[in-house]
């Protein structure tokens, strides 16, 4: 039986897969060419780690092999990636080649040389090359192999009026794949590889992913919920890694924690498995997002992006911005005609990110109250009192700002960014909960930085919307968004945060008044805090 695989290439024999045929044939066009004794097309297919780039290649390379017209090679680079030398590099490139042609190569370790690899007198039919991880190697390597198969197509356009068989070089096409689409980018003078057609490689749709999980419980007689897997799609957004691997966790269990056949995939089990790869497992993919994320100045842009209030607008041409989308930490959204923002890819991902943000940033919270503290009127053995929590919060925010914001991140105004008070609040709101073995959850229903948080306690569920104030039409906005929000989740009420610099008491006395929507019914607790230093 086939099972589901979040690591490497798919084998389809052994794993669940979708099928993807529009992509594979697109590529297949691409390479052979319109009218193939013209030549086919130079391009990078590309993407963030684990979209299937390798795998759709690899369905590529298996298809074209029964084309007796042509020679085809795929050579995987990544173990050349720590190499600094241009030469060693060609050379290695070279022996894959002679070696997948069964053919005698040598002396190819100059730019020119490596050119003269794909000249008449080295190769006996049109040779399709696919090169796996390219855009790990170094910049010197990437501009030189580059400039030389733009050398080799612009001959080849030169002699299109020759036949295939009678022109200069047999190097039919050349698909490269890495993670960037534009290679040589951050070369001073450009990307030599002009000639570059792109194929972006997209999530798998809803459609996709549903297939495959009605494939397991066909072939497994596991039950599978509808919410479950429409659940699973909100979370992913259908990102192929992230999907299969709580494919994983939902079929075969993790930690010891054991899923058998007969073990329905409800909403429970989801909700188990969601815990843990939120909380406790590592992932591959989700290393390396953080790993992009963290590092400057990206890690700027991430923190503006957990700003609740604003969208941020994104540009390819931004170096930082490209980087972090090339790396499947950000994602854009069309809001309308030419203009893009940035947004966070899923909500897994944004979760996995604020959690990290959180405990760097925050880190130690402190005491959260006085040990001989009455706390009846916060949280009790049936409820909690969130209005009442806050005003413990603003305390502890007030009494320890010498040292919690110390070294805190601070925007290019000297203003600390917004998010760090989200970060800190949720920090300070799990330990509080913790205490009481009540838990805390962040939830991200846009993809574009708007934190919720979900308090589970004593069978009770409670809503907490985070809010950066900004003026009062935002704030009506806000309270009728949080509303809709309330009655969503089917609560009867929801807290309403506001982060704002400085309040005074007329102020907090008009605006923290118990708003009740009329549409839904939902009473919403609008709540102020102070964050000026």
């Amino acid at each position: 039986m086939r099972r589901f695989s979040s690591y490497g290439p798919v084998n389809t024999r052994l794993h669940y897969y979708a099928p993807r045929e529009k992509l594979i044939n697109h590529a297949i066009t691409q390479l052979i060419g319109e009218s193939p004794d013209e030549g086919g097309h130079y391009f990078t297919t590309w993407g963030s780690r684990q979209t299937g780039k390798t795998w759709i290649l690899q369905q590529v390379l298996f298809r074209l092999r029964k084309d007796e017209r042509f020679d085809v090679v795929k050579i995987n680079i990544e173990t050349m990636k720590m190499e600094e030398d241009t030469g060693e590099i060609l050379t290695y490139i070279e022996d894959r080649i002679a070696e997948e042609l069964n053919k005698e190569i040598t002396g190819t370790d100059t730019t020119k040389k490596f050119e003269q690899l794909f000249s008449k007198k080295n190769l006996y039919k049109p040779l399709i090359l696919i090169i796996d991880e390219f855009d790990a190697l170094c910049e010197d390597a990437i501009s030189a192999i580059v400039g030389a198969f733009r050398n080799i197509y612009i001959a080849r356009q030169e002699q299109e009026d020759k036949k295939t068989e009678e022109k200069k070089y047999l190097l039919h096409s050349v698909a490269l794949i890495g993670v960037r689409s534009v290679l040589g980018i951050e070369n001073a003078k450009g990307s030599p590889f002009n000639v570059q057609r792109s194929m972006n490689i997209p999530n798998l749709t809803f459609e996709e992913v549903e297939t495959m999980f009605r494939w397991h419980e066909r072939d497994s007689e596991q039950k599978i919920d509808q919410e479950v897997i429409d659940r699973l799609y909100y979370e992913t957004k259908g990102q192929p890694g992230l999907t299969c691997w709580f494919g994983e966790l939902l079929t075969e269990g993790w930690d010891g924690f054991r899923v058998s056949s007969d073990m329905p995939m409800d909403m429970e089990l989801f909700e188990e498995a969601y815990g843990a790869a939120s909380q406790i497992l590592p992932n591959n993919n989700i290393l390396n997002i953080i790993s992009k994320a963290k590092q400057e100045p990206a890690r700027q842009i991430i923190l503006d992006m957990f700003r609740t209030d604003t969208k941020l607008q994104f540009k390819y041409d931004n170096p930082d911005h490209n980087f972090l989308y090339m790396n499947g930490v950000i994602e854009r959204e069309k809001i309308e005609a030419g203009k893009y923002h940035l947004k966070f890819p899923c909500p897994f991902v944004q979760k996995r990110l604020f959690n990290y943000f959180a405990d760097q940033i925050t880190g130690y919270v402190g005491k959260l109250y006085e040990p001989f503290e009455d706390l009846d009127d916060a949280i009790n053995e049936t409820e909690i009192n969130i209005r009442n929590i806050m005003k413990r919060y603003h305390r502890y925010l007030l009494n320890n700002k010498h040292w919690l914001l110390k070294n805190a991140p601070r925007r290019t105004d000297l203003k600390i960014y917004e998010a760090v008070f989200h970060f800190n609040f949720y920090m300070y709101l799990s330990s509080f909960m913790m205490d009481f073995n009540g838990h805390v959850y962040p939830e991200f229903p846009t993809g574009n930085g708007k934190i919720d948080l979900l308090i589970k306690y004593k069978g009770k569920t409670y809503g907490v919307e985070l809010k950066s104030y900004k003026n009062r039409s935002a704030y009506n906005t806000a309270l009728n968004q949080a509303a809709k929000y309330g009655y969503q989740l089917g609560l009867n009420e929801i807290s309403l945060i506001f982060f704002v610099e400085s309040i005074d008491d007329e102020s907090r006395k008009k605006y923290e008044v118990d708003f009740e929507d009329k549409e839904t019914g939902v009473r919403v607790e609008p709540i102020f805090v102070e964050t000026a230093e």
